[in-house]
């Protein structure tokens, strides 16, 4: 895999890393900005009662209300404007009719577009007051995020991003999913490169200066072997946990 100048390169995947100057990175941090505070948003909604449907009519008007395109609508068909992963689904839940228990976990993932760039980002909420292994897996979760940005700078590998996620799960006896992975964005929605949650330090390529991309550690307690429901979106694993 090869870099490329980002105003070089056409507007799609062509397998190139781009490599984005001042101006791509103020138009990403507006992006990101606004994804977050969607997020935000949703905290106070997220209760016992409450449809994950309801959840998405607030995402999109918020998105809408602020002026910018929810990234999702339409894209390969999808529908929505966020993703709702409740408990043993591990990504890509279709928010609908259910509502939220007392004790759910739910991650909901949002992308908004803002003068053309692309702000994706998820969160984990707790509905009530989940059971212990579920906040702790949570936790966990958020610590693998964390270790990954750690491990994010100029010279490092994409490698060392998912050896020190994936040694930080396995340090405590939960298992890293392999079937999905983060991903370089910028204009374009999903680009490369791929940004594996697992991995051999020092493995993969050189991380440089003007890339973006995200990490999405997805943790499970069992075994990390995941089933896609008939939808063909909605992930789970296999073991329910």
């Amino acid at each position: 895999m090869n870099y490329v100048d980002a105003l070089d390169a056409p507007s799609r995947n062509t397998g190139q890393i781009k490599l984005h100057g001042p101006e791509a990175f103020a138009g990403m941090r507006k992006a990101g900005r606004l994804a977050a505070e969607c997020l935000d948003m949703l905290v106070d909604h997220v209760q016992p009662g409450v449809t994950t449907g309801a959840l998405d009519d607030l995402a999109r008007d918020f998105v809408l209300s602020h002026g910018a395109t929810p990234a999702c609508m339409f894209y390969r068909g999808y529908r929505h404007t966020i993703c709702t992963s409740i408990n043993e689904v591990v990504c890509h839940g279709i928010p609908g009719e259910r509502a939220l228990k007392d004790g759910d976990i739910v991650n909901i993932d949002v992308t908004v577009i803002v003068d053309g760039w692309h702000g994706d980002t998820s969160r984990m909420y707790s509905v009530g007051s989940p059971k212990r292994k579920a906040t702790r897996l949570m936790d966990v979760t958020y610590e693998c995020l964390q270790r990954g940005i750690a491990a994010v700078k100029p010279g490092n590998t994409l490698g060392d991003i998912g050896a020190a996620i994936q040694a930080h799960a396995e340090r405590n006896r939960y298992s890293v999913v392999e079937a999905f992975c983060g991903h370089g964005l910028g204009r374009i929605f999903h680009d490369a490169p791929n940004i594996l949650h697992f991995g051999r330090k020092g493995a993969g390529e050189k991380l440089q200066a003007g890339m973006f991309f995200t990490i999405e550690p997805m943790i499970n307690i069992g075994r990390r072997d995941v089933a896609l429901m008939p939808d063909g979106w909605t992930a789970k694993t296999r073991t329910g946990l």
